[in-house]
């Protein structure tokens, strides 16, 4: 093992295949966190000789482990057992008898706790510079901020002290460390990792986040951290998904030029600017969206009534020791003396309205693309001024938990003034495999191919209509963690119709004796989703047996015969996609 190792999954498979010990890593990490000597990063790093104890008592290595000797922090907003939780304000810690919930799943699936990583005070700003426990050094720029409020455990993964580490993220704070560190903040849907364990900041908007060096070390964290939680009344039984290719055309809805925003930062834009053809590249189309309700939406969390929730954790100490708290904090939370329950109302009510403008805009496009920061800034000007560059740099990540979306922040080449680069892939709760797909593709990231048959916890479904990638229904597929086979077509045995009705058109899959190939999908589906997604199903349309052109079959989308009548013969055409690419019904006459 070499000192300039990269403790990625992939090199540490190789480590250990080769020879090496998790008692090798550990005395690597714990090196690396010498020879960095910035004491400000943990607030509690455990002793080496513990973690080495817990790493010799680790089961032989195989498969139920697939984080055997992988080293990792965590956020001290973040229980670790027998180590004291401050949430970065020494009055207010306590030491947990356990782990938190996704901590313990890590844990048993092998992986190794190192320490517990600084923060801005009860998880609130995005500049790491809040804290009574120092103000740890960015891993590229010491003279930048680290970004918060997951500072300590985006600098750790940035210096590569370990594999991944937990971050959370209410307001953006698992993904502005992720760019200001050039690593990816992978911050999953509301409620896919349980929050049991988790000093809130806003509970209803809390998820704990994972930094990583690339995406697919992030999604295999995620993987295994996801999951239900009795214990954790917003817990979702969120479908992880895989990590593959993603589809082959997507469109990504981007700011339009006056929702743009980057403070005077020309080189941002232009690294913001270059990543768009980057993507144009793997496949994208972009859609330019006016944000301003996107926009609207970031404004309630520090102005509107959710500054109320994080009043309710610490509560006791603005009444009782309010010099306990970090000034900056204290000024920002105290704002909630002045709520009133009405004003809590007022805001869901305009939240809601607002959610309608933001669903109208994710109906035209798949995912959105945003810079994950607009501009940088450094540890002077937060000294200047603690608070403007704060709101700054959450113009494209406050929005985010207030829609339930999920999101991945990865880096794009570095700028043309050497500072890392970094983009945010955002799609609708539940779709964290897209995002993560897509970000792995623009990384130029090789995925493990994907499996061109159903697992024995899936179906396999045909799909020739708008379920197909990139067209308007297919997110009722990722939603539900589909995930596409292969792209092929029928054999020569079927006729496809516009059937008659709608909005919105449908088409009608028949089989006849002599026919046509036709353009369709095979996904996969888990077992677990196919009834709630057969009850959308409307008559004319039933579940068959479709004949692909090598010969095998799929259960897949078919039409009653009657339910051809009125319906627009569009077998020439061999593609419902190609039927809606040159404006749908009201074809002219076509002879077969």
């Amino acid at each position: 093992m070499t000192k300039d190792m990269p403790l990625t999954f992939d090199a540490l498979r190789d480590a250990y295949d080769t020879g090496a010990t998790p008692v090798d890593i550990l005395r690597e990490v714990y090196r690396r966190i010498d020879a960095v000597g910035d004491p400000a990063i943990f607030i509690h790093l455990r002793p080496m000789e513990d973690v080495i104890t817990e790493a010799e008592a680790l089961p032989a290595r195989s498969d139920a482990y697939p984080l055997w000797g992988v080293p990792f922090v965590a956020k001290d907003n973040i229980d670790v057992a027998g180590i004291p939780t401050t949430a970065g304000c020494p009055a207010y810690a306590y030491t947990p008898e356990r782990d938190a919930f996704v901590v313990a799943k890590l844990r048993a699936a092998g992986a190794l706790v190192i320490g517990k990583t600084n923060l801005d005070q009860f998880a609130t700003g995005l500049v790491g510079v809040r804290s009574p426990y120092g103000v740890p050094k960015n891993a590229i720029d010491p003279d930048i901020v680290p970004g918060g409020s997951s500072s300590g455990s985006g600098v750790a993964v940035g210096h590569g002290f370990v594999t991944f580490s937990l971050g959370t993220d209410t307001a953006g704070s698992g993904r502005v460390p992720a760019a200001l560190n050039n690593i990816v903040g992978l911050k999953p849907s509301l409620g896919a990792l349980s929050a049991t364990g988790v000093v809130p900041a806003c509970r209803t908007l809390d998820t704990i986040s994972i930094f990583a060096a690339n995406v697919s070390d992030a999604f295999a964290t995620f993987q295994v951290a996801c999951a239900e939680d009795p214990e954790d009344a917003y817990s979702k039984d969120i479908i992880a998904g895989h990590l593959d290719a993603g589809p082959s055309s997507f469109k990504i809805g981007v700011p339009d030029a006056k929702s743009r925003l980057f403070f005077g930062d020309h080189v941002q834009a232009a690294s913001f600017a270059d990543s768009l053809d980057k993507l144009k590249s793997k496949g994208a189309t972009i859609v330019e969206l006016d944000f301003a309700p996107l926009y609207a939406v970031a404004e309630m969390l520090y102005e509107g009534a959710w500054v109320a929730e994080r009043y309710t954790v610490v509560e006791e100490l603005m009444q009782n020791a309010p010099d306990t708290l970090h000034p900056t904090t204290a000024k920002i939370i105290g704002a909630a003396k002045q709520l009133s329950a009405a004003d809590a109302f007022r805001g869901i009510y305009r939240l809601k309205a607002l959610e309608r403008a933001a669903q109208e805009l994710m109906d035209q496009v798949d995912l959105l693309c945003v810079p994950t920061i607009p501009t940088f800034y450094s540890v002077a000007d937060l000294e200047a001024d603690p608070v403007t560059p704060n709101s700054n740099l959450g113009t494209y990540t406050n929005f985010v938990n207030l829609l339930d979306m999920c999101g991945i922040a990865v880096p794009s080449e570095p700028r043309s003034d050497g500072r890392p680069g970094s983009i945010t892939l955002l799609a609708p709760s539940g779709q964290d495999a897209l995002a993560a797909s897509v970000a792995a593709r623009f990384a130029g990231e090789t995925t493990a191919a994907p499996l061109k048959t159903a697992s024995s916890t899936e179906i396999a479904l045909a799909v020739c209509g708008a379920h197909m990638s990139g067209m308007a229904l297919n997110h009722e597929l990722t939603s539900r963690g589909g995930r596409l086979l292969e792209a092929t077509h029928t054999s020569p045995r079927y006729r496809l119709y516009a059937l008659a009705g709608g909005p919105p058109q449908r088409p009608g899959l028949l089989r006849i004796e002599k026919g046509a190939k036709i353009e369709l999908e095979v996904w996969a589906l888990p077992k677990s989703s196919v009834g709630a997604f057969l009850e959308g199903i409307p008559a004319p349309l039933s579940i068959g047996t479709v004949e692909l052109e090598d010969g095998s079959k799929a259960h897949g989308f078919l039409v009653e015969t009657a339910g051809v009548q009125g319906a627009e013969d569009i077998t020439h055409l061999g593609s419902w996609r190609k039927f809606q690419e040159i404006g749908g019904l009201n074809l002219p006459e076509h002879a077969d």
